[in-house]
């Protein structure tokens, strides 16, 4: 079966097209990508897409079906995330994408993105993880979870995005002070989701997924792109402080020559690395591995666990029949396997100890 995933996110739009079956490797055949800065556009327009930005989403959208359809897709599964959720009139919008596209785009809650994207990662390191931890930074978005299933037993997401905080907090390049109060504000930010999560069992193994953790993992030493998917990766807390003491004192043009980092994504690698270490030190992590499948994958492997004999086909003999979202999958909070457990199972003594898997956090 081949499948085309249409991820909408705060930066660009990404096409990823993959032969995959049930029970197989999604193996990926082609992957296109158009960048838009949706986020930045609309927070220029307070809060809404203009009309010629708007123009502009659904252009790249109907390029992407066109591209799906000649990539022989029989499925693309679109899907936007924090940009989108965060437009006043994302509704309107995606209204005139239906009607002049077919394509039904699904927004996805920030929830169900970290449990696509937490699947992802325990399907990629599979049962020997343990209780796995994974933290995810988008462009909008801080994505979190936590569990020893295939769905995660707490998963958050805060607008705590890489690109939300170079708006919002830091000049080009940031100003000392600047990063002082960013870290301050952030420590505020996460510190009720931690608790939350120190809660639960102590993680055996933390994964991190996203470009931003891929870069600031490049830049800290791990293996270029070219190595493979993999090559294992990692970053440390002690490397990303060192790192850190030297990014945030070069604008986002020198950044953008450093090996590992996009030009399209060097003007937030400040912002989503302080985002980082803010996390990593609320939940006491100094080390985690970085994942390569995330999201995207996240999406069709819960479509290809609920296959049925329905195709649920978008596409036929090339024509758009039904450019559908993520309406081919369950709910992301849903598992086959029954029912998941949730936070109220953590003990009430808050000693982080749970009765299946038990480990204390680190204080």
């Amino acid at each position: 079966m081949r499948l085309g995933v249409l991820d909408v996110g705060s930066n660009t739009v990404h096409l990823l097209v993959v032969d995959a079956h049930r029970g197989a490797h999604p193996t990926p055949m082609t992957s296109e990508k158009t960048v838009l800065r949706l986020a930045e556009r609309i927070g220029a327009q307070g809060g809404r897409l203009a009309d010629d930005d708007a123009d502009a989403l659904i252009r790249t959208i109907a390029d992407a079906q066109e591209a799906a359809v000649a990539a022989g897709c029989e499925e693309l599964m679109a899907f936007a995330t924090s940009a989108i959720r965060d437009a006043d009139n994302a509704v309107e919008v995606l209204d005139r994408l239906r009607a002049e596209t077919g394509v039904e785009l699904e927004v996805l809650p920030g929830e169900d993105e970290a449990r696509y994207t937490f699947l992802a990662a325990r399907r990629w390191y599979g049962w020997s993880a343990g209780n796995l931890l994974l933290l995810d930074i988008g462009g909008g978005s801080l994505e979190m979870a936590l569990g020893i299933d295939e769905q995660p037993d707490l998963a958050v997401s805060l607008p705590l995005g890489a690109g939300r905080m170079s708006r919002t907090m830091l000049h080009d390049p940031p100003k000392q002070d600047e990063i002082k109060k960013a870290r301050e504000w952030l420590e505020g930010q996460l510190a009720p989701t931690a608790k939350k999560f120190r809660k639960l069992a102590r993680p055996d193994r933390v994964v991190a997924t996203s470009k931003t953790f891929r870069s600031l993992a490049r830049l800290t030493g791990s293996a270029p792109s070219s190595a493979g998917q993999r090559v294992p990766r990692k970053l440390t807390d002690t490397g990303l402080r060192q790192l850190l003491a030297f990014i945030t004192r070069m604008s986002s043009n020198d950044m953008a020559s450093l090996d590992g980092v996009s030009s399209a994504r060097a003007h937030q690698l400040v912002g989503g690395a302080l985002v980082a270490e803010a996390a990593m030190k609320a939940l006491g992590v100094t080390e985690l591995d970085i994942c390569p499948w995330a999201l995207r994958e996240g999406v069709i492997l819960r479509r290809l666990d609920h296959t049925n004999g329905d195709s649920h086909t978008a596409f036929k003999s090339g024509v758009p029949v039904r450019a559908g979202g993520t309406d081919g999958l369950v709910p992301a909070q849903e598992n086959a396997s029954g029912p998941t457990r949730n936070e109220t199972e953590a003990p009430v003594d808050g000693t982080g100890l749970q009765p299946r898997h038990g480990a204390r956090w680190e204080r």
